[in-house]
């Protein structure tokens, strides 16, 4: 049988069929993981970010990694709390990036990993379960007003990259209204039309979303693959930015409580060249986040 005979054979075009979803669900993992691709599939642990403590606290231990704990990276106790959630499989590529850019600016703010993965390495698992970022993000709801309760007044931001968004959104749907100051999503791997309202009222700053029209492999050919984390077969926010229309949301984005920052090349100097973990650039954070992050930030 002939090439050309094989493929149009109906047995021989099964096949084929079978070979290429395999070769989607290894562009799963390669979209998903990005820089950490050859330590997941070699063996080699990314270090995790340096003076970040590990221990027990997290809701899964995943597989050779120790649980990292929300034990912080502590400076001046009056700093912004920085509550920072990474992107699917506990690589730690956000939290380690941030440790990193933290140092460059002297350490002004405490840095708290909160650990919500299913375990490291699992990223299909933490971008499709959605009932596990919503519990995740309930449990982030807790933890941040219990430490609020034992330091009022202390100015407290949210970042977040890919799937780590849809649990920091989960978060700002059951805290209360302005009981937080910022909200910084990266890269989020939710729809464009997830309903963004509870999180802008939860954040008395609103939100910074940093998108990407570049980001077409994690957020173009995984997300129609997978779906986004939010479970839409559609558009992924971090790539298009979010779409809201709503009345009541529309109004907040009038006031000025959503801004949206799309990659340009205007950037390429700080690391960053558009995908999906360009962000997580220490140049990048310390340049365009870490302003943010401090008070009296511009909008």
């Amino acid at each position: 049988m002939s090439e050309s005979d094989w493929i149009s054979h109906p047995v021989g075009f099964h096949r084929m069929s079978s070979i290429l979803r395999y070769g989607l669900v290894i562009g799963v993992v390669m979209g998903l993981s990005g820089p950490h691709l050859a330590a997941g599939f070699f063996g080699r642990t990314p270090s995790p970010a340096s003076g970040i403590a590990t221990g027990t606290g997290s809701p899964t231990t995943g597989r050779n990694r120790p649980v990292p704990n929300e034990i912080s990276l502590r400076p001046a106790a009056n700093g912004p709390l920085v509550w920072v959630l990474d992107g699917a499989g506990d690589l730690r590529g956000c939290s380690t990036a941030m440790s990193q850019a933290n140092t460059l600016v002297g350490n002004s703010v405490e840095l708290v990993p909160f650990s919500w993965s299913h375990g490291y390495r699992r990223l299909l698992l933490d971008q499709t379960d959605l009932p596990h970022a919503r519990t995740q993000g309930a449990r982030l709801a807790v933890v941040i007003r219990e430490r609020q309760a034992l330091e009022p007044g202390r100015r407290v931001v949210i970042v977040a990259h890919s799937a780590g968004c849809a649990v920091a959104l989960a978060a700002g749907e059951t805290l209360p209204p302005d009981s937080i100051d910022r909200m910084i999503l990266l890269a989020p791997s939710v729809s464009t039309g997830y309903d963004i309202r509870p999180a802008m009222e939860a954040a008395r700053e609103g939100l910074d979303v940093f998108c990407s029209k570049k980001d077409w492999v994690a957020l173009g050919l995984v997300t129609r693959v997978v779906g986004t984390t939010d479970r839409h077969w559609t558009r992924a926010a971090g790539r298009h930015g979010f779409v809201v229309r709503d009345p009541v949301a529309a109004a907040e984005v009038e006031a000025g409580r959503l801004r949206q920052h799309f990659w340009s090349a205007e950037l390429a100097w700080t690391g960053n060249t558009g995908g999906h973990h360009g962000m997580l650039t220490p140049a990048f954070l310390r340049t365009y986040l870490f302003p943010l992050v401090e008070p009296g930030s511009a909008f």
